[in-house]
């Protein structure tokens, strides 16, 4: 790495602490939760744990939550807004059905278009009397109390590999106090299994020939201990910052970054297209390795980017795109039909504001292809849908030197990156 380097940290991992505060709800005593980030998704979960009864003294700005569990969850009907985040909706759906409470969860009208049935349908599998308030498969869900009786044994084989969907089922099981198995046809990330596993839950998992496996004994909720957890930061953030220095020609460090596995794709897929890489791991933390990434500017190529690779980085997947849009050669990503399913039509809005600001991209069913134009200075308008990750990636590509970019909602980042445009600009400067 050269001496034009800068240093940077990011917000708070969003995964982790959405299930931090949701375990903590459930664990005994008063959990202590240090880094979390102002994103408002993660506010979303705050706010709907507190209409259910929990106790969140977590100052605005601070970063620092003192979590309790109710000393009685509540017996009237719940009204639980989601806003913008399908993490919050379908985890908290779990939780819902484990604690048999009645609630209605909806969102807003980007979250009410976002499938739900994944999650539904295993849930009335377990004994949760679960409905539909207006359309199929979509929010307003509608969970009633159970009068007896609590939810079943659950051994369920899912077609899909989703850590938001198997992230639920086991809280709900937890929750519940009730045996729970699961295979996924590949690895999803495990931020859920390993918090559990490092407060106390008898929770094994791990990978096998034909996907991913985990088990959560009955007994689970007994061994659950108060959480004193320090968040890392977010790599997802970590990602766009990344590639701004990149397309910036700039070098940049992000310390005190989350590297789990399940989250590094994008670095992977980085060094692929010829990036300078480089992954310092410094300490593990409540299950999960952390440490610093750093990048070094230069000429990058284009890759393929299959369906084998798209969980491992599919939160990353816009900045990809507008990385490709300065690669020499072809950029080809397939299998990506998930993103069709996000904030945004993400594989159509990419598409449509790529060429906006002057890039070569072709848009296929599940994913695009982009000749990579190494001398583009792009510029245009981009109407990011209301989607913060095509906010961000093109945020980054306003990187470029002599780029004139202007965002129709940049406030859109708020949902996981408030301070995202000063960071970004802070990064662009540092040369």
């Amino acid at each position: 790495m050269n001496e034009r380097g800068s240093s940077v940290t990011v917000p708070g991992d969003k995964s982790i602490s959405h299930r931090a505060l949701m375990v903590a709800a459930l664990a005994p005593g008063r959990s202590t939760i240090e880094g979390l980030p102002e994103a408002g998704d993660v506010r979303s979960t705050a706010a709907a744990l507190v209409a259910m009864g929990v106790g969140i003294d977590w100052p605005e700005g601070s970063g620092r939550a003192v979590v309790a569990p109710p000393a009685e969850w509540p017996t009237a009907s719940l009204r639980l807004d989601c806003g913008n985040s399908g993490t919050s909706a379908r985890l908290l759906g779990g939780l819902i059905a484990g604690l048999g409470l009645s609630a209605r969860i909806d969102g807003d009208p980007s979250l009410r278009s976002r499938p739900m049935d994944r999650v539904v349908y295993p849930l009335q599998a377990m004994g949760a009397r679960i409905s539909y308030a207006a359309d199929h498969d979509r929010l307003p869900i509608d969970f009633d109390a159970r009068a007896s009786g609590g939810l079943r044994v659950l051994r369920y084989r899912s077609r899909i590999s989703s850590a938001q969907v198997k992230s639920a089922l086991v809280l709900a099981a937890l929750a519940e106090g009730v045996e729970f198995e699961m295979w996924e046809p590949g690895k999803s990330r495990d931020h859920t299994e390993r918090l559990l596993a490092h407060f106390g839950v008898p929770l094994r998992f791990g990978t096998e020939d034909k996907g991913a496996h985990l088990r959560l004994e009955s007994e689970g909720r007994s061994g659950l201990k108060p959480l004193d957890l320090r968040i890392p930061g977010d790599p997802s953030s970590a990602a766009f910052l990344l590639g701004a220095a990149m397309l910036g020609d700039r070098d940049l460090t992000v310390d005190d970054v989350l590297l789990n596995p399940t989250r590094t794709g994008f670095l992977d897929a980085l060094e692929r297209m010829g990036a300078e890489v480089e992954i310092d791991v410094g300490e593990d933390r409540a299950g999960e390795p952390v440490g610093s990434v750093s990048v070094a500017p230069g000429r990058f190529h284009g890759v393929r980017i299959g369906a084998d690779l798209i969980p491992g980085l599919v939160d990353e997947i816009p900045l990809l795109a507008v990385l490709a849009v300065h690669a020499v050669g072809v950029t080809e990503i397939s299998g990506a039909a998930e993103l069709r399913l996000k904030e945004s039509d993400r594989l159509a809005a990419l598409a449509e504001n790529l060429k906006a600001v002057g890039a070569s991209v072709e848009e296929r069913a599940d994913g695009l292809m982009i000749q990579g134009t190494p001398d583009l200075v792009p510029r245009g308008v981009v109407r990011t849908r209301g989607d913060h990750r095509i906010a961000m990636a093109f945020g980054a590509l306003a990187s470029i030197p002599g780029a004139e970019i202007v965002t129709d909602e940049p406030e859109c980042v708020a949902v996981s990156y408030p301070t995202f445009w000063d960071d970004c600009a802070a990064v662009s400067a540092s040369g």
